[in-house]
């Protein structure tokens, strides 16, 4: 399966978990989730389960205000085992220095976190059959 899954979103204020505007790394992990849930939903019909992170690489800080992309895809296919891979990258940061509301597009994407992990789809909830 070569299909990738994208969320984009706005890290808002009320994620502020940290003093200096910063984000509790767990947020990239619960983004991871969300994609892993539609790579499972287009692939199997079902949204299946988060089984374990193999390894988990928090690379820079996300802070309110950032835009976050997450994408995953699958990488290897088992019996009911789908392995994914991920990464979160800030594309958008705020820009206060240019006024309250300024923000900018980077012109290259930081990479913020990536993540290996399994997800799970019980066979008699795989409703699309493959190959």
């Amino acid at each position: 399966m070569n299909e990738e899954v994208i969320i984009r979103l706005r890290i808002s204020q009320h994620e502020v978990h940290y003093a200096g505007n910063l984000v509790d790394g767990a947020r990239m992990l619960n983004l991871f989730g969300d994609v892993a849930t539609e790579l499972l939903i287009r692939y199997d019909g079902d949204e299946g389960l988060f089984r374990a992170y193999s390894s988990v690489e928090f690379l820079a800080p996300v802070h309110g205000g950032d835009y976050i992309e997450a994408v995953g895809r699958i990488v290897k296919v088992g019996n009911t085992s789908r392995e994914m891979e991920f990464e979160a990258r800030k594309v958008i940061v705020p820009a206060p220095q240019f006024g309250e509301s300024a923000a900018e597009l980077l012109e290259k994407p930081i990479v913020v976190c990536r993540a290996k992990g399994t997800c799970v789809t019980p066979k008699e909830n795989q409703r699309i059959k493959h190959g």
